[in-house]
């Protein structure tokens, strides 16, 4: 090892080490060979991502401030983290929030966007300021029993996502075809499709981004469509989202709003978002490059958010203006008038309309005719489609950061799509279209209980200087951060407590509560690191570094690097 390299790992020993802070926990474990050492065989073929190229970012003397130029050359990854707030979970969650509590609850919407925006920063600053994402820190930080359960936990959120987009593609076929490709039929075209666009980027990732800039347009364009055709109250509109107050709502508004924010932070996202932003070429060495990247990073990450929130409010409005309060009578009545093959699906009763995207596409058919469902049908199949490929480039980051796979892309490719995807498969083939709705919410609970496990650790290593150095979180984000993840966290919680509470099974609460203590013990071990994280170093209980991180020198390191430099020993 050099002697400059020499001087930075003693400085990074004396942070990690000094009285009071983290030396107990952050150790200066270092192992034989840096793991970002090329490997000895150099006969091997090499390893290769998505990222093998960098998009280079321009100089602009002219424009110290802001330039338009720079922010073009760094927009991408933020409209790739925004299809998460797009995805068929989120589209289902705004009709039946619409139709539920018409436009009480948009203010609940405008709110989980923003904390989204909030914590994406957060993974966004990670993966620029590290080079690393998520996965990658998680693989070389926690100890290997832990993040071996942590990786089982967010491949379950993966599965459980990608369950739900592939099903909400499998359905928009559905609808297109007027029923002539069943569910399984369309899991098997999504599943196809999706091979197909994730190998867009061997073409270049540009126009792997517009690509899905694409996907996002065609989202706006239908959704907009039906928003103009319905001509939503814009008075009640502005009144929903800036008024935070819902009036006579009960028990189905509330656990309606907890359904929104569960819909729209999702666990895996803070993975992709980190490893995303690796696509630019930025010199970590370079600190004023390092906080140009992140002031641009979440300027575009604000305006992507936007688009979608925008998006969202377009479904929220149509169902809250044409189906609020309406029973399954009053649209069984209007099918049959218009002589929908569907009318079936709405018994003549009188219990309040209950909706999911199928049957919101059905309803809208029913009322605004043929046109009105076919528009619905290909936004739902965009939604659908572009969550479908993000979720596989999540899966691939996830499995290869924390299990530091160094297999083929193809390989990759299959392993990811096949443990998503073959669950999917099975639910196609065994579950009605018709009947979804049951499994779409305990998918939700599913990716609730996963949180915890995506939005803990990336408050931790944002907050640790042994990780982040000069960019790490300052006492307003990491006191800001802990308060919303609390929150976040707490109302997810709730939302996992009414699921089970109504499941009425004695043996299924008897499960429930062994394995909420299992789950509750590890999200406290996690919980205990990150506080030490964050400043309580009194926690740290001398010296447990055996029971804490692992921390390695490298990532010290990694702030005097470029990413694409090797460090030698």
């Amino acid at each position: 090892m050099g002697s400059s390299d020499m001087e930075r790992k003693a400085s990074y020993e004396d942070v990690s080490g000094e009285p009071g802070g983290l030396g107990g926990v952050v150790s200066t474990i270092s192992s034989s060979r840096s793991p970002l050492q090329p490997p000895e065989d150099t006969e091997e073929e090499p390893f290769t991502t998505y990222f093998d190229s960098k998009i280079p970012i321009p100089e602009d003397e002219t424009h110290s401030c802001f330039s338009f130029r720079k922010l073009w050359a760094f927009t991408g990854p933020g409209f790739l983290m925004s299809i998460a707030y797009l995805d068929p979970g989120n589209i289902e969650s705004d009709l039946q929030s619409g139709a539920v509590a018409g436009f009480k609850l948009l203010w609940v919407l405008l709110l989980a966007t923003v904390i989204g925006l909030l914590l994406q920063r957060l993974a966004a600053r990670l993966g620029v300021v590290t080079g690393l994402h998520l996965a990658e820190v998680c693989h070389r930080q926690y100890h290997k029993f832990p993040r071996i359960i942590l990786w089982l936990m967010v491949e379950l959120a993966i599965i459980g996502s990608d369950m739900q987009e592939v099903i909400g593609s499998a359905i928009a076929i559905n609808l297109l075809s007027v029923g002539k490709i069943p569910l399984w039929g369309g899991v098997l075209i999504t599943i196809a499709d999706t091979f197909v666009f994730l190998f867009l980027d061997k073409y270049g990732l540009r126009k792997l981004e517009a690509f899905f800039g694409f996907l996002i347009t065609i989202m706006a364009l239908t959704f907009g469509y039906e928003y103009i055709t319905v001509k939503p109250n814009q008075e009640k509109v502005l009144q929903g989202l800036f008024i935070p107050y819902c009036k006579d709502c009960g028990t189905p508004q509330l656990e309606q709003a907890v359904g929104i924010v569960g819909a729209v932070i999702m666990p895996h996202n803070m993975y992709l978002h980190s490893a995303l932003v690796k696509s630019r070429q930025v010199d970590r060495s370079n600190k004023r490059q390092v906080r140009e990247a992140n002031k641009y990073f979440f300027i575009e990450s604000c305006i992507a958010l936007f688009v979608s929130f925008i998006i969202n409010i377009f479904v929220v409005a149509v169902f809250a203006e044409a189906f609020f309060n309406k029973t399954n009578a009053d649209v069984n009545q209007v099918c049959v008038n218009s002589s929908s093959p569907h009318s079936s699906l709405f018994p003549n009763n009188n219990e309040t309309l209950e909706v999911d995207i199928y049957k919101g596409g059905v309803v809208l058919g029913c009322y605004f005719g043929p046109a009105a469902l076919y528009i619905w049908a290909i936004g739902i199949l965009a939604a659908g489609q572009s969550s479908t490929m993000t979720g596989t480039y999540s899966g691939q980051f996830v499995m290869e950061g924390f299990l530091n796979l160094r297999w083929s892309r193809f390989a990759r490719v299959l392993l990811t799509r096949s443990i998503a995807v073959t669950p999917t498969l099975f639910v196609a083939i065994f579950q009605d279209v018709e009947h979804l709705t049951g499994m779409n919410d305990f998918l939700n609970v599913l990716m609730s209980l996963q949180l915890p496990f995506a939005l803990i650790p990336v408050l931790t290593f944002t907050s640790l200087p042994t990780v982040m150095h000069d960019f790490a979180n300052g006492l307003f984000w990491k006191v800001a951060g802990g308060l919303l993840i609390l929150l976040i966290c707490s109302i997810n919680m709730y939302f996992v407590v009414a699921y089970v509470r109504d499941l009425h099974n004695l043996g299924l609460y008897i499960g429930a509560a062994v394995l909420s203590v299992v789950y509750l013990s590890f999200v406290a071990y996690l919980t205990w690191l990150c506080l030490i994280a964050l400043g309580a170093s009194f926690l740290a209980c001398g010296n447990t570094g055996h029971l804490g991180f692992a921390a390695r020198p490298e990532l010290f390191l990694l702030g005097h690097v470029d990413s694409d430099t090797s460090v030698t020993r």
